[in-house]
């Protein structure tokens, strides 16, 4: 048997370019990988600020729907306004235009009711400072009275638009 010897010639010819280019790829593999990481920890810290951002959101609407289940709906403006607090929401019911009834529009099958209209300001948080403001605004309907005609000019601090309605 004879012996072949492999690699006697060609051993002077490459002189570690191997080496090199394995390190260079090795390098390029090592930056996409933090890179990746990076990318998915910032994805994850904006996941988790959308999740409170709902959270904050959803204490708010708790807000209105705790100050329309507890609220008696005063339309007197001399009244504060009332408020309902919980740890995560803030809401603020206060009455408009004066607190004066309006009549039916006309033309309205309703002309046997007048409407007194609220507005709550409710004010949600969570986590990570995040924080929510949401307005709801309601008529409650009433009896008509025939004596009440629209407001016009209501007081400054009085809860009114300021403004005459037709």
């Amino acid at each position: 048997m004879t012996r072949t010897s492999f690699g006697s010639r060609t051993s002077h010819r490459q002189a570690g370019a191997a080496l090199v280019v394995g390190l260079l790829l090795l390098l390029v593999l090592t930056i996409l990988a933090i890179s990746g990481v990076n990318s998915t920890s910032l994805n994850m810290i904006m996941a988790g600020n959308t999740q409170f951002a709902q959270n904050a959101f959803q204490s708010a609407e708790s807000g209105i729907e705790f100050s329309l289940a507890a609220n008696k709906f005063n339309p007197d403006p001399n009244l504060a306004p009332e408020t309902q607090t919980d740890n995560c929401f803030t809401a603020v019911s206060e009455v408009k235009l004066c607190g004066m009834p309006q009549p039916a529009l006309p033309g309205s099958s309703l002309k046997s009711y007048s409407t007194y209209h609220f507005e709550i300001d409710s004010k949600g948080c969570a986590k990570r400072e995040a924080s929510a403001r949401n307005m709801q605004a309601l008529a409650v309907i009433a009896p008509a009275d025939a004596t009440v005609s629209p407001v016009a000019n209501c007081p400054a601090g009085s809860g009114g638009l300021g403004t005459k309605l037709e």
